[in-house]
């Protein structure tokens, strides 16, 4: 993974719901993916979606942490590089929180990592029918997580 952020994401509507799908669906529990896609020098295009099963090791905590299975991982890159693709990130629904990279997020990543989270949007409201998707630049610690502007690609 490279060490300096992307400047901007670039992603289709279609990739963009399929990965909101892909999170949703996995509720009351954190879902979990895999983006592959392309550097276009500063700015990363997403090009896929990998689908992932949390494999956190108490599955009562689910609902609140993820874990991504190293052998999908590379299962997604040896797929993504056959195709031209790299695995770019990680995305993960927080589905009582919001899009904002948790304490344990922050010190479960492999840092510098690109993060792709889905939050629960309103709390105190109706639930939200397009809660927010949020891209995140998670650089090494002690330095703050960067929130990263998307583009819409048809």
């Amino acid at each position: 993974m490279s060490r300096q952020p992307p400047v901007q994401l670039r992603a289709g509507h279609r990739l963009l719901t399929v990965l909101r799908q892909i999170l949703e669906c996995a509720g009351p529990r954190e879902g979990c993916a895999l983006v592959l896609g392309e550097r276009l020098g500063d700015v990363w295009r997403l090009d896929w979606v990998w689908p992932c099963c949390n494999v956190w090791p108490v599955p009562d905590e689910r609902c609140r942490h993820f874990a991504i299975d190293p052998r999908e991982q590379l299962l997604a890159q040896k797929w993504g590089r056959q195709r031209g693709m790299e695995l770019l990130g990680s995305a993960h629904s927080h589905p009582t929180s919001g899009a904002v990279p948790s304490a344990s997020d922050r010190h479960l990543t492999v840092s510098p990592a690109l993060m792709v989270i889905l939050g629960a949007g309103r709390q105190d409201q109706e639930p939200d029918p397009a809660p927010p998707l949020v891209g995140w630049w998670i650089p090494e610690s002690p330095a703050r997580p960067q929130r990263l502007p998307w583009t819409m690609e048809s």
